[in-house]
């Protein structure tokens, strides 16, 4: 948690009195440290995902002794998989459906997973508006996973979610990453994607996985070939 004022305001690129107004009118998640506004980048992007707020590419500047590429949003799909119909009628027994689906190693404890999803809930709504939330844990966590991953889940039945816009919710995207820069790069491309109007209209009539891995695909590919647009 080291970034502050300044940097918040360049990676949102406004000024600081617009940074001190949103701490106060819009809640941006902020802590005092010996009288000062610190943050934490992981949360300044869920903040940014669920207000539509537009980011720059100094959100992704976490260093880290990795050589990684930034994972795919078609390939994280691919791996996390894509399920119809499941079932729940509240937040928990739904979390614990999709926590059950997720395409995870063996030894990875499903247990704790949910918990940390729930958990991370009891923080506030992972919703981001339009019967659409982004379940994940707020800092990566070690569950002996080599790829950031994607489990899409389209809800048999609409649930309250919390959400800001009073949307019941009916589609999640569960994020499971190992480390933060995977996390913020996967939920950055998943951020822009849910603005592209063609992604959204085949997430909206729950088309095929075949379809939605083609959009995905296509969006990945925009990111590539405009690496800027879906930060600026």
């Amino acid at each position: 948690m080291q970034l502050d004022v300044r940097d918040a305001a360049g990676i949102f690129n406004v000024s600081e009195k617009t940074i001190y107004r949103w701490i106060k009118q819009r809640k941006l998640p902020a802590y005092r440290v010996n009288e000062q506004y610190r943050f934490n980048r992981a949360e300044l992007l869920e903040w940014a995902t669920g207000c539509r707020v537009n980011v720059s590419v100094g959100i992704l500047q976490e260093p880290e002794a990795n050589d990684m590429l930034p994972p795919r949003l078609d390939e994280a799909l691919k791996l996390g998989g894509i399920h119809y119909r499941v079932e729940g009628k509240e937040k928990e027994p739904v979390l614990r459906s999709v926590v059950d689906l997720m395409q995870l190693p063996r030894e990875v404890d499903r247990t704790f997973l949910f918990q940390v999803l729930l958990a991370r809930e009891s923080l506030g709504s992972t919703a981001v508006g339009d019967g659409i939330a982004i379940p994940h844990v707020r800092n990566p966590i070690v569950l002996h996973i080599l790829h950031p991953t994607i489990t899409l889940c389209f809800l048999e039945n609409a649930i309250d979610f919390g959400a800001l816009d009073g949307l019941p919710v009916s589609i999640l995207f569960t994020l499971v990453s190992p480390t933060v820069r995977s996390h913020l790069h996967l939920l950055s491309k998943l951020a822009f994607a849910l603005r592209d109007p063609q992604f959204r209209a085949v997430i909206a009539r729950k088309g095929s996985r075949d379809e939605i891995l083609s959009e995905a695909r296509r969006v990945e590919e925009s990111v590539i070939a405009t690496p800027h647009s879906w930060q600026d």
